[in-house]
């Protein structure tokens, strides 16, 4: 039921330098620049690109949930079935939080064996 990988969330201290980086240094394109409540700025190599790059600012990311592992990039897949996928999760005894309804729509998290957390964002 996950039907594409949407997004590579990236953590980072300090977001306009992150986006300068990969702007000016690596060629990425901005996509958007957005704060709703939580800023994103998301990048992509090409525009039209099917997976682009999230920079997150680390600290807030932290404060909203701990549990994550914030030293390495977190996948965002998108399902049209979220509810049932979650559920199928559950079922399953795959560690999930809980679902979240964000600015952007709903999401929620799972981690696999080695607690490594990913999310999956209703598309």
């Amino acid at each position: 039921m996950i039907e594409q990988l949407g997004q590579v969330m990236l953590y980072v201290d300090n977001q306009d330098q992150a986006k300068t980086f990969w702007t000016e240094k690596m060629g990425f394109l901005v996509i958007a620049d957005e704060d709703n409540g939580m800023r994103a700025i998301t990048i992509s190599p090409t525009e039209g690109a099917q997976t682009t790059i999230v920079l997150h600012d680390k600290q807030v990311i932290a404060k909203m949930q701990p549990e994550l592992n914030l030293k390495t990039p977190s996948l965002l897949f998108y399902s049209s079935q979220l509810d049932e996928l979650y559920e199928k999760l559950k079922g399953l005894n795959v560690t999930v939080g809980e679902m979240v309804t964000m600015p952007f729509g709903k999401v929620f998290n799972f981690a696999d064996d080695e607690n490594n957390y990913f999310a999956i964002l209703e598309n």
